[in-house]
């Protein structure tokens, strides 16, 4: 195990080497681009990257009865700085550029991430730490979830069914993660029409999971939230995840073996 850095040398090593930039659409660094309300809560998180639409990732109210209630925390230890989000999470308006992801272009995601346990009472392993999933309908998109065991998982959604996990709706799961360790979680979607891969990692560039998707050219994916699966404003928070998000990275297409080995490699913090 590599030794605790200072909080500045921490945040240097994670630019040690550069990052893919073809079609890179997040990035969402704890280190920098955090807004902060008057109780020192995370009102907004500056992408990094992207067109100007997808630039801001911010909080809202709506839905919720306690204003500022779904606003996360920073939270800083040895290994660096991450936003705590506890049924919370920050919302990109952008309606659009974020379509092709699951209609063909395919996508690379990157989370560095610390689960802590996850809270009762949501839906059933529905503990999602991003998506993009649409309001309604057959709630068509991409999500990165916990089951309520800390068992991590990711999938798409084509929009042609409705089913919550079917050969539509896949559901790619890895290992179950302890409480409090940091892990660098990462999910592929292939490009491409008909059927394509989607893979899951976890600190290793070898896939912990697989499974096929059918891609819907007619597919309508809607807002990105990270913290939160979608835009849920009849009930915020309630498939929310429990835990820390030190970085997000997210391209419109699938990353080649080495240069996702290249980024993994580069946000292991140990």
């Amino acid at each position: 195990m590599r030794p605790l850095l200072p909080l500045w040398l921490y945040a240097a090593t994670l630019f040690a080497e550069p990052l893919p930039p073809a079609g890179l659409l997040v990035d969402l660094d704890a280190s920098r681009g955090l807004t902060l309300d008057a109780q020192g809560r995370v009102a907004k998180w500056a992408n990094q990257a992207g067109p100007a639409e997808v630039r801001d990732f911010v909080g809202q109210d709506k839905g919720r009865k306690v204003p500022g209630s779904g606003l996360p925390a920073v939270a800083k230890d040895a290994a660096g700085v991450a936003l705590a989000f506890r049924a919370q999470e920050l919302l990109c308006h952008d309606e659009k550029t974020f379509d092709g992801l699951i209609k063909g272009d395919g996508c690379t995601w990157v989370a560095v991430l610390k689960p802590y346990a996850q809270a009762k009472g949501g839906l059933k392993d529905v503990n999602s730490f991003f998506g993009n999933l649409r309001n309604g309908g057959k709630y068509e998109g991409i999500w990165g979830c916990l089951d309520d065991d800390n068992t991590v998982w990711w999938g798409a959604r084509n929009g042609l069914t409705f089913g919550r996990f079917d050969v539509n709706n896949p559901k790619v799961s890895g290992p179950k993660l302890e409480v409090g360790r940091r892990y660098v979680v990462a999910g592929r979607l292939g490009a491409g029409q008909g059927e394509v891969a989607i893979e899951l990692f976890v600190d290793e560039p070898k896939a912990v999971g697989t499974g096929r998707f059918p891609v819907n050219p007619a597919a309508d994916s809607s807002k990105l939230s990270i913290g939160q699966e979608r835009d849920a404003t009849q009930h915020p928070g309630f498939e929310s995840f429990d835990g820390e998000l030190g970085r997000f990275l997210l391209w419109s297409r699938p990353l080649k073996d080495e240069e996702l080995a290249t980024v993994m490699s580069s946000l292991r913090p140990d």
